[in-house]
């Protein structure tokens, strides 16, 4: 389909279809010709639903690419964004490669992911096997010192980019305050505490695309006003909270845990540090999640990525320590430490392999971002993904039950020390990288849930013939997005379920009613299961009853029994469906796009079958 030059205005299309009766197979891509029978006048054109669109964005084949720019630990220029700490104040931790051209945004084609160095949202998803979905309705706030006048501008530029929706002040997706709230009266313009005010809206988009996210902008570094911002995030109702930003402990800090981090169902990250091996505040807070760093790299290994321990060099790494004032939480049970060990968990921070992002008051458009600066607002996003913490609850602790749904970091180290787990990565708990990076969401959900909760769609009664090839997808969810692993029973013979996919498939050999049980279960024992009645009917003559032979025709159960590229079939509301909620929409973005839905059903020999549907199409386009 040739789209409308960029020149002219955008036209969308939209087609909704319902199946409605038996048919040999159903497949739709890209336009095609349907009987006008029963199409209805076009409404007003209406655009996917933000979370359709953030979910095509993250899971679309071209949005896959890897853009690294270095290698694990290699030491690449870069600036310091904030410089050193001093008494009373913190720095923020954002650096910036010096070594990779940035661009604008106008020097780039829209959605020209290839053209931006640095991972990318997508790979982010993938890296931490995160859902494509989740976070909407929750904000997540970030907390830094002065003003970036164009946080919300280079906000749009880098989601256009990477296609997620638009997140601005107008729709109500973003906001921008001083630490009293404030969205008029906001600090002075500082252009380091810009970058890194980028660097954390732009990675909470890209790990939570569906969450607001709101920027409270303290007046100075210091530590009294950053800890009022703290305080005036959650007076605006954030339940995550990231800071990237920190200096070196003092006596004082044990009452500033009390009058600004102490704030139980929110979960508040905090980076753990640039400068290699070493205790920094407010990381040690014990109300907080301390957020080491780690180089992220490709790999061919089934996880398709490898993590180390960010160091390179003795004064710039990943920070780590046993703090020499707070106390220790009762859920870190490390014994080499009698206080506050940081870290807890850790996310990507080295430079070499770092992040996209794009800033234009402080910068000059995309570039290449580190740091543990990172790595925070990315751990904030995960919190937000996993659910509203326990009201009572500090989130910290929630890692520390779910140790075996993180990836843990194995090699590498910051620095030297004693105990070694201090410094040097282990299995298991380490400094460096706490218990490890996300493997989901599972280990970031609250601890005092009844926990995750496992739901199998029933695919309803199934019919094939002897010698029939089978295919049948079993859909299912997990309420922490955590990965599944699928069983069967009852299985007509000659069929079997993949325990990783739940795809059922192969030929039916023998005739007969069969009771089926399918089943799906997590890592933490949590399970879900469906039966339903599979009729294996003898082939040849005498079997032609009248049935309807496609699973799901109304599409009401979801993705049940249709293979669909993602964010086709949906019960948005932009478009009402023909009945009940549910419909198939495919195509209609402004831009060339190639949407799939198709099914397979088996036809007894020597009958015959009928395929009626459902069209409607909105459209300005040829």
């Amino acid at each position: 389909m040739r789209e409308t030059p960029p020149s002219r205005p955008a036209r969308r299309l939209r087609r909704l279809l319902t199946a409605a009766a038996p048919a040999l197979a159903l497949t739709v891509a890209g336009l095609m010709a349907a009987p006008a029978a029963n199409a209805q006048p076009a409404p007003t054109t209406a655009k996917p639903s933000r979370a359709a669109q953030n979910a095509k964005a993250l899971t679309a084949p071209a949005a896959q690419a890897v853009h690294s720019t270095g290698k694990a630990g290699q030491k690449v220029p870069t600036t310091h964004l904030c410089g050193a700490p001093t008494a009373g104040h913190a720095a923020c931790f954002a650096q910036r490669r010096t070594d990779i051209k940035q661009k604008l945004a106008a020097a780039i084609s829209p959605n020209a992911a290839a053209a931006v160095s640095g991972l990318s949202p997508a790979n982010l998803h993938s890296a931490y096997n995160l859902p494509s979905t989740g976070g909407s309705g929750l904000t997540v706030a970030v907390v830094d010192a002065y003003n970036d006048p164009n946080a919300e501008s280079d906000l749009a530029t880098y989601r256009s980019q990477f296609g997620l929706s638009a997140c601005t002040k107008a729709n109500g997706c973003f906001k921008q305050v001083s630490q009293t709230g404030s969205t008029s009266s906001l600090p002075t313009n500082d252009t380091g505490w810009a970058g890194e005010e980028a660097l954390d809206i732009d990675m909470v988009s890209a790990v939570c695309p569906n969450c607001n996210i709101v920027l409270v902008e303290a007046n100075s570094a210091t530590d009294s006003d950053l800890g009022t911002a703290e305080n005036e995030a959650v007076a605006l109702g954030a339940k995550f909270v990231s800071n990237s930003w920190g200096g070196s402990e003092s006596s004082s800090q044990t009452s500033e845990d009390t009058s600004y981090f102490k704030h139980p169902g929110v979960a508040i990250t905090v980076s753990s540090g640039d400068s290699a091996y070493g205790a920094e505040y407010p990381a040690t807070s014990q109300y907080v999640t301390a957020v080491g760093g780690t180089a992220l790299s490709t790999s061919s290994n089934s996880r398709g990525w490898t993590e180390s321990v960010w160091k390179t060099s003795s004064t710039e790494g990943t920070g780590s320590g046993c703090s020499a004032y707070d106390a220790k939480p009762t859920w870190q049970t490390d014994t080499g430490c009698s206080k506050r060990m940081e870290a807890d968990v850790s996310a990507v921070a080295d430079p070499a392999t770092g992040v996209a992002v794009y800033d234009t008051y402080g910068g000059s458009g995309w570039a290449v971002y580190g740091g543990t600066s990172a790595s925070s607002p990315i751990i904030a996003g995960v919190y937000a993904l996993a659910g509203t913490p326990g009201s009572s609850d500090y989130p910290a602790k929630y890692p520390y039950s779910h140790t075996s749904n993180l990836y843990d970091v194995t090699s590498g180290n910051n620095g030297s020390c004693s105990p070694s787990y201090f410094c040097t990565a282990a299995t298991g708990y380490d400094g460096p990288t706490g218990w490890g990076t996300p493997n989901g969401t599972t280990a970031f959900a609250s601890g005092t849930s009844t926990g995750n909760t496992v739901t199998v769609t029933n695919p309803g009664s199934q019919s094939t013939t002897t010698g029939g090839s089978v295919s049948l997808q079993i859909s299912a969810s997990d309420s922490a997005g955590a990965t599944l692993t699928y069983s069967a029973s009852g299985l007509p013979t000659g069929l079997s379920i993949s325990s990783s996919t739940g795809l059922i498939s192969g030929t039916a050999s023998t005739a007969g009613t069969y009771s089926v049980t399918v089943s799906a279960s997590d890592s933490t024992g949590a399970s879900g299961s469906a039966s339903f009645t599979w009729t294996v009917s003898t082939s040849g003559g005498g079997t032609c009853t009248s049935a309807q032979l496609l699973g799901n025709p109304g599409f009401e159960s979801g993705n049940t029994t249709w293979s669909a590229s993602s964010g086709v079939i949906t019960n948005s509301s932009s478009e009402a469906a023909h009945a009940g909620s549910y419909k198939a929409w495919l195509d209609g973005y402004g831009s060339t796009h190639t949407d799939t839905l198709s099914q397979s059903v088996t036809i007894p020999s020597g009958c015959k079958a009928s395929f009626t549907f459902y069209l409607h199409i909105d459209t300005a386009e040829t």
